[in-house]
């Protein structure tokens, strides 16, 4: 084993897969480990990923999740483990539907609503996935994040290196690197950097994970804000996911997203997730905090 500074890929998704395979405690109640080296707030994906699994646990294997809609309450601590009560709200002929609560410390920092259907045939039409760039040729975040971080203060740096189990390819540049308004649009290739099992349901809970990353950032682009700039506390509100068909999340997946409207410190964000020949297999919506902060001055 490698130091946790310097994991391999397979190390990194490894610790992804136990990350998101929630402890059961009986009772319809689970408990979601804390990630190796985190520090200070969870990463929203996380909880949703975990929040996925422990529903999961409560419904039959013929029932996928299609959708689930989630509140952030509050801001969770990666020095604690995160708690999961689930509610079995129907058991129907066709669908099931489960409430899950997250807390810590005793007061939650998420609900979530999932429903789960049993796998039917019927009419199907999708929009086209955008014409853009491949993945090949582009460089992945990691490598523009080591360019980006020699502008960042020291004690920044750290976090914003660190390795991570979903490697990401933009094709625009990024909202924390960017010199000016952009058009609230982007698009980004993404898969784990390592394979994973033979299991569609481990596949949703990663592209659950992955879907958190790069969303909030669109409703940014038009106004030239970003943490790093320090002029903007931005924060997930509530996140909703669409689950169309099955894919892999080790292959590699186009994010696309816009954000067609931001205001009264909010900002809305849409997502498509494509398969690389083209499949829309899931949906994703967003809304979060934005709020402006003013430049600090001197003195």
């Amino acid at each position: 084993m490698t130091d946790y500074d310097d994991p391999t890929p397979p190390e990194l998704v490894s610790r992804l897969l136990e990350l998101l395979d929630v402890k059961d405690h009986g009772g319809d109640r689970f408990e979601g480990r804390r990630k190796i080296g985190g520090v200070g707030r969870v990463f929203g994906g996380q909880v949703i990923g975990q929040a996925l699994a422990s529903a999961e646990r409560t419904v039959p294997d013929d029932r996928p999740v299609h959708s689930l809609h989630a509140y952030f309450l509050r801001g969770g601590s990666e020095d604690h483990e995160i708690d999961f009560k689930v509610e079995r709200d129907l058991d129907g002929g066709s669908f099931s539907n489960r409430r899950i609560v997250a807390s810590q410390l005793g007061k939650p920092i998420l609900n979530m609503v999932a429903s789960f259907h049993k796998r039917e045939e019927g009419r199907h039409h999708a929009d086209p996935m955008p014409e853009v760039p491949g993945p090949e040729g582009l460089q992945s975040e990691s490598e523009l994040r080591k360019i980006f971080a020699a502008k960042l203060p020291e004690k920044q740096r750290a976090q914003f290196l660190q390795p991570r189990p979903i490697e990401l390819r933009p094709v625009e540049q990024r909202h924390w690197a960017g010199d000016g308004p952009q058009e609230p649009k982007a698009h980004t290739w993404f898969r784990s950097v390592a394979q994973l099992p033979d299991d569609q349901r481990t596949h949703r809970a990663v592209l659950a994970f992955a879907s958190d990353m790069t969303l909030l950032g669109t409703c940014t682009l038009p106004h030239d804000i970003s943490w790093t700039k320090g002029n903007v506390m931005a924060a997930s509100l509530d996140h909703a996911i669409w689950f169309h068909d099955d894919f892999r999340a080790d292959e590699w997946l186009l994010y696309a997203c816009d954000s067609p409207w931001a205001g009264r410190a909010r900002g809305f964000n849409r997502g498509r997730i494509y398969t690389r020949d083209g499949r829309l297999v899931a949906s994703v919506a967003q809304e979060g905090l934005i709020r402006p902060l003013a430049a600090k001055t001197a003195g």
